[in-house]
């Protein structure tokens, strides 16, 4: 491994180890739209956030026109190569942010979002661009003169490639992932994630506390044990004859 990848994996082991240590869950990053293709790699291979173009129409259209772009194509190539994806992805899966991630699917306000994208012909206008658009096609076409895509299959007959897989399981990283598993904090903060309420969107109304709470207020159990206990209130009096 070279000095800077080096360097790299020791400070994401340093910031993952103090995350699990501390009982701590990293957080995910914001939902911006990526401006080059390593950057839409980068957040495809995130556990903790490649739902988001899902969960949204808006966030949809962004990455249709992404996936459809041979560039991050080459890019996904590129990273799949590269044993610090699957290292990133192993590790973001073991986050209870990825937990987060997925359950706003429950969420009702994810469908009310898809219901009425349905319903909205600028919604199909722009989805359908990238197959209208016939730069696109020329992209494609002129991908295999590429220079991203020579340098992609030059780096299968670099050694260098074969040597980082074979050191991956010895890099900090690899070692703080195997070794999360036996941290009780990990566990804590999964089910710190399982049972906060906005895990789940607005169903996280079901899950918190708070909202059986205000639906007792003013509500009187000893009412329905008073015939039980013999405490029945006595007849009221008749009223004064005139």
């Amino acid at each position: 491994m070279t000095i800077a990848k080096l360097t790299a994996a020791l400070i994401a082991s340093a910031v993952s180890s103090a995350a699990f240590a501390n009982g701590t869950a990293p957080a995910a990053a914001p939902t911006a739209v990526p401006g080059t293709p390593e950057a839409w790699v980068a957040k495809m291979t995130d556990p903790t956030q490649n739902a988001s173009a899902f969960k949204d129409p808006k966030a949809f259209v962004p990455w249709m026109i992404a996936v459809t772009d041979p560039a991050t194509a080459m890019a996904m190539s590129n990273a799949m190569m590269n044993p610090q994806t699957s290292l990133n992805m192993m590790t973001g899966m073991m986050n209870p942010a990825t937990m987060a991630n997925y359950m706003q699917f429950m969420d009702p306000a994810v469908s009310m979002k898809w219901m009425g994208a349905a319903m909205d012909p600028n919604f199909y206008t722009a989805a359908m661009s990238p197959f209208m658009n016939p730069n696109v096609y020329m992209k494609w076409m002129m991908a295999p003169m590429d220079p991203r895509a020579m340098q992609m299959g030059m780096q299968m007959m670099n050694p260098g490639l074969y040597t980082n897989w074979m050191m991956a399981p010895m890099s900090p990283q690899a070692m703080n992932a195997m070794m999360a598993p036996m941290n009780p904090a990990m566990y804590t903060n999964w089910m710190n994630t399982a049972v906060n309420p906005a895990t789940y969107g607005t169903m996280g109304a079901f899950v918190n506390p708070a909202t059986y709470g205000n639906a007792a207020q003013g509500f009187n159990p000893f009412v329905f044990m008073a015939p039980m206990t013999g405490a029945v209130p006595a007849p009221a009096a008749p009223a004064a004859q005139q």
